[in-house]
């Protein structure tokens, strides 16, 4: 069977019960499942580690440089192996950027059901995380590969940062500005994808935002003035979110109306699409969150949607806005804007219309 002919007629997400960070395990079934984790050692040296949830673990080298070391891997969002593999490694990329960080090298997570798919086809998923990591200037130095049941492909990523720039997703100050780089709606898009209800326009627009690699983050971790930084991906932006204002001892208030959507998947969402992850992130963390009344359905549900390789999600003083829309803009992010700030009180969000 030649490659073409495998794409053409074997359909990824068939093989998924749920596809990109969409099948992250639920934010409050996953701290029940830590919560029995043995701390194990816990050397000087280790920056960063589990206990804010943050998007990677970091290890002081010396006094210029720290290691940032994270792992991600899912199963297939769309269809097509070579923007599969292209989605998935720019998502585990982000979470080094995520941190300030710049990547230095990564090395591949491959789970095959190889007696189902066509090895050209396998070879075209690799072949598209390839491309990014060369996008990123970084080596694709290696990896493991089992024969599984479902397909899996992912990254672990490593990069280096000055330890006085790495940025935690729980530094954030209140007064604060928050700061969301990309568009919300890629889990609503995948789910219209896998119903065959995603037309070209719509598919286009998926791609374009979960290819784009968040090397912003990197310059943003230079300024002083920001504060705290994580990237938005399977718990949706209000789970994100919530990491910030429970590791900075913050509260949040959003307006709805500031949020960047994709209009496509503001149209799905409307008409009552949305992922079962949706609702299991708002079955873990709905309490900590106060809609106002006027909020719709549909608009909860674009709250909690998870993202595969969303954007990034900053925390920085208020009069240095104008500096990182700039950074973000003049890096390709047109849809970044002022989503809400941080202010004192308890760790919770408040979402206005």
């Amino acid at each position: 069977m030649s490659s073409i002919k495998a794409e053409e007629t074997v359909r990824l997400t068939q093989f998924s019960h749920g596809g990109g960070c969409g099948c992250k395990i639920a934010p409050a079934v996953l701290a029940e499942m830590l919560s029995t984790m043995l701390p194990g050692v816990v050397p000087s040296e280790l920056m960063v580690g589990a206990e804010t949830g943050d998007d990677a673990a970091v290890y002081r080298l010396n006094d210029q440089q720290a290691l940032v070391a994270t792992t991600d891997f899912f199963m297939p969002v769309v269809d097509d192996p070579y923007d599969f593999g292209r989605i998935a490694a720019t998502n585990a990329l982000s979470d080094v950027y995520a941190m300030g960080a710049q990547p230095i090298l990564a090395l591949a997570i491959v789970g095959m059901p190889i007696d189902k798919l066509p090895l050209p086809l396998i070879g075209r998923i690799l072949e598209g995380g390839g491309s990014i990591c060369r996008e990123a200037g970084i080596p694709l130095a290696g990896g493991h590969s089992i024969d599984s049941v479902e397909p899996i492909y992912g990254l672990v990523a490593l990069g280096l940062v000055h330890p006085d720039r790495v940025r935690r997703n729980a530094a954030g100050q209140a007064g604060d500005a928050l700061i969301l780089g990309k568009p919300l709606g890629i889990g609503i898009l995948s789910a219209a994808l896998k119903n065959n209800k995603l037309d070209a326009t719509g598919y286009a627009t998926m791609i374009r935002h979960t290819t784009q690699l968040n090397r912003v983050g990197t310059a943003l971790a230079k300024l002083d003035s920001v504060h705290a930084m994580t990237d938005v991906t399977g718990f949706g932006l209000l789970g994100h979110l919530l990491e910030i204002c429970r590791g900075s001892a913050c509260g949040t208030r959003l307006s709805f109306g500031q949020l960047p959507l994709m209009e496509e998947a503001a149209a799905f969402a409307r008409d009552g699409m949305a992922t079962g992850a949706s609702g299991r992130n708002w079955a873990s963390y709905g309490l900590e969150v106060r809609l106002a009344p006027a909020i719709a359905p549909w608009q909860q549900t674009l709250l909690t949607d998870p993202q595969t390789s969303g954007g990034l999600l900053v925390s920085c003083a208020p009069e240095a806005t104008g500096e990182v829309l700039r950074l973000f803009h003049e890096a390709g992010f047109a849809a970044a804007t002022v989503i809400g700030a941080l202010a004192e009180g308890a760790a919770q969000v408040a979402v206005d219309p």
